[in-house]
């Protein structure tokens, strides 16, 4: 599966929802996908033996590699993303839990688009990506499948996103090294130095979209480390009321509704019928 992305899933010490992630991981992702398990010295003996045993049985190309001692969050995952190089890379959280074709929709969005740089799926608290609503934090999809073959028959428009989101996001190699990659020094969280990171790429020219044709579960949403938001506001004045301006607009709004039906369809439409306009489209 090399036209993959890598799966990059830095852990953390949460080891229910370790564990719930790398069964839909597995379940979801095709065999043969390079995916990279990193630890930051944060996950316990018990979390240990999960991911050992996961790596006994998985179908997947996967490496388990843990540091001595934290170098903390941002650092550790710009870490990781300079040993990928120029490769495109998708960042799953460690609680998340990817629902089927979640990489091959990352994929192939990436590849309709070259100037999308970054790409965020759908997700039950994905804040501006989220669904079935905006800024909420959602349960999990209570039909997995289902979400997923309505979300794989979305028309493929990727709209803007004001920044990704880190629930899972695919990085496109080359622009993320244009962009000089994370800015360890001044953002100590994922959820800070990605958006950060998505102005920088917005700024050279590139675009953060919504992958509607894919979905990552989550149980809640990230957040900044203490002085990330600060830190971020001084760099980007215009970044809170953008983001404020976003939820209140909701221009995904139409987008959701479209998705909100077609999940509803599936129940009551056999697959073929529901899927041919949509791949036509």
């Amino acid at each position: 599966m090399s036209d993959l992305p890598i799966v990059l899933l830095p852990l953390g010490a949460d080891e229910d929802a370790l564990d719930a992630c790398l069964a839909a991981l597995e379940a979801a992702t095709p065999a043969g996908t390079p995916v990279w398990l990193a630890d930051d010295a944060q996950a316990g003996p018990r979390g240990i033996a999960i991911v050992e045993r996961w790596l006994q049985r998985t179908r997947l190309r996967a490496e388990y590699t843990r540091r001595a001692h934290p170098i903390g969050e941002s650092a550790h995952l710009q870490e990781m993303l300079r040993a990928c190089g120029d490769a495109d890379v998708v960042v799953l959280a460690a609680d998340a839990q990817p629902l089927p074709g979640w990489l091959t929709q990352l994929a192939a969005c990436l590849a309709r688009d070259a100037a999308i740089a970054t790409a965020t799926p759908w997700c039950n608290a994905g804040e501006t990506a989220g669904w079935p609503r905006l800024g909420e934090i959602s349960p999990p999809p209570a039909e997995p499948a289902l979400t997923a073959q309505a979300c794989a028959a979305m028309a493929p428009r990727h709209p803007e996103l004001p920044a990704a989101v880190g629930h899972a996001v695919a990085l496109r190699g080359s622009a993320r090294q244009r962009a000089g990659g994370l800015d360890t020094a001044s953002f100590a969280s994922w959820y800070a130095a990605l958006t950060d990171l998505s102005l920088r790429l917005a700024g050279l020219g590139w675009r953060n979209a919504l992958c509607e044709t894919a979905f990552v579960a989550r149980g809640g949403e990230g957040g900044p480390a203490e002085g990330d938001l600060d830190a971020l506001a001084a760099r980007w004045p215009a970044w809170h009321p953008r983001l404020a301006g976003f939820l209140m607009q909701d221009p995904l709004r139409e987008t959701r509704e479209r998705l909100q039906a077609l999940h509803a369809q599936l129940r009551d439409t056999p697959q073929h019928d529901l899927f041919a306009p949509e791949t036509a489209a």
